[in-house]
């Protein structure tokens, strides 16, 4: 019988006999059919597990949630990468049918698109409003006497779902899984006592999770405090009567720009202080960045940084060094505060950088422009498509300790976003190594 080397990869190149071939003939779903095959539970189909056939969502365009009240309209972006649902206001819809409101326990998949497979458990204790589901998505009701709807969602965040997402897509086009390959998905069914057993680890796993991400937030938050104290800053206390609410200004104040809100928040700017203060027009520069659009993207090693909070993509070029500083320049978070260490290509952004770091260093300064993130919101103007103006960021006041005070409050900050992240890390940790039990559990090891 032929053998194979020792040395070769056996996750790339294997042999397999005629009879494992079934219905599809590709390796991904070859090397996932072994996989589930070697669980020491029956392997059963999803659709043996269901009380009714699967339902696709609303075909409804989202518009504005104002309150909690109003039913919300679940879509694939509003679910994150551990499959819970993102703690924001969200949107609805102008036409809400009973037929798509979600019950307990319902499990939508994400049927097309770069996050084809995602999953998420609707459970009403951790939802406390009607929620109804969006055309991408597919609801599934099981049966609970067979499978736990916790069991289940708990399989789609590991590896071996993960591979079978991979294997069962198509390979041209736009990602797509519809419902009838996802009644065909092998689910390992182990005992109810086993899957509640499987729930429970998971479960104290995210516990962990929640905890740690609450220190983490927390430390981040005493970043502020610490700053206003080391400048010397006292900020005025929040007063929401009426007499607050209502403000007068000389009409000599008034320039070509008449934005209500500069008027009325100019006393809450953080400025003063024990140092001396400058506009940043005098401390560093302000640039532009480069227009790029996604057709002329290059995938790479450098992070393109637009108008959001987060890189919507990679390039293979950088138009900006490391150490500096960027302020999104439109859309919903035009203001948005970002310092880079690292390369970048400044696209939708103003580009902020020291003129003389003898003066002022580049990481003090993103600390105390982080600091004002509220006050550099406020200079949005536009209604339909925000905007944030370089001539409106040089205006900006910026305390001037000397250069060793600010070496001492940047190493101070960086070493709490440091412990932040080390228990960032240890969230993604606790979650690997509660999967990877679970997998050792279903494998029998």
């Amino acid at each position: 019988m032929f053998e194979l080397s020792q040395n070769i990869d056996s996750n790339k190149i294997f042999i397999i006999q005629f009879s494992e071939l079934e219905k599809r003939f590709d390796p991904d779903m070859v090397l996932y059919n072994r996989r589930v095959n070697s669980f020491q539970y029956k392997i059963v189909p999803l659709k043996s597990l269901l009380k009714k056939q699967p339902q696709y969502g609303a075909n409804e365009s989202g518009v504005k949630r104002n309150n909690p009240k109003e039913s919300r309209y679940i879509r694939i972006t509003d679910i994150n990468e551990y499959g819970l649902l993102i703690d924001s206001i969200g949107v609805t819809a102008e036409q809400v049918e009973n037929k798509y409101i979600l019950d307990d326990n319902d499990i939508l998949f994400a049927r097309s698109g770069t996050t084809v497979g995602k999953a998420y458990l609707h459970q009403k204790e951790n939802v406390n409003y009607k929620c109804f589901f969006a055309g991408y998505m597919i609801r599934f009701v099981v049966d609970e006497n067979k499978i736990l709807p916790q069991y289940l969602f708990t399989y789609t965040q590991l590896t071996p779902y993960k591979e079978w997402v991979k294997s069962i897509q198509r390979a041209a086009g736009q990602p797509n899984i519809n419902a009838e390959e996802y009644k065909a998905l092998l689910i390992p069914l182990p005992p109810i006592s086993t899957q509640k057993n499987i729930i429970k680890i998971i479960n104290d796993a995210y516990a962990q999770k929640q905890q740690k991400e609450t220190q983490a937030a927390a430390l981040l938050a005493s970043i502020d405090d610490y700053l206003l104290e080391e400048l010397g800053i006292t900020l005025p206390e929040k007063d929401n009567s009426l007499q607050s609410r209502i403000f007068t200004t000389k009409f000599s104040e008034l320039t070509e720009k008449w934005n209500p809100s500069f008027f009325k928040n100019r006393n809450q700017k953080i400025e003063g202080g024990i140092f001396s203060n400058y506009q940043l027009r005098g401390l560093a520069l302000v640039e532009k960045g480069q227009s790029i659009t996604k057709e002329k993207i290059i995938d790479g090693d450098y992070p393109v940084i637009a108008g959001g909070q987060t890189s919507p993509y990679n390039h293979s070029e950088y138009n900006v060094e490391g150490d500096c500083i960027t302020i999104s320049a439109s859309g919903a978070y035009s203001g948005y505060v970002w310092y880079h260490s690292n390369p970048i290509f400044a696209s939708d952004c103003s580009v902020i950088k020291s003129i003389n770091e003898q003066i002022i260093s580049n990481i003090f300064l993103s600390e105390v422009l982080k600091l004002k993130q509220s006050e550099i919101y406020m200079l949005q103007v536009g209604a339909a498509q925000p905007h944030v103006y370089p001539n409106d960021l040089f205006k900006l006041n910026i305390p001037l300790p000397p250069l060793e005070k600010q070496t001492e409050i940047s190493k101070h900050i960086q070493n709490i976003r440091a412990q932040a992240k080390q228990l960032r890390q240890k969230v993604q940790d606790i979650l690997e190594q509660a999967k990877k039990q679970v997998e050792q559990i279903l494998l029998g090891e």
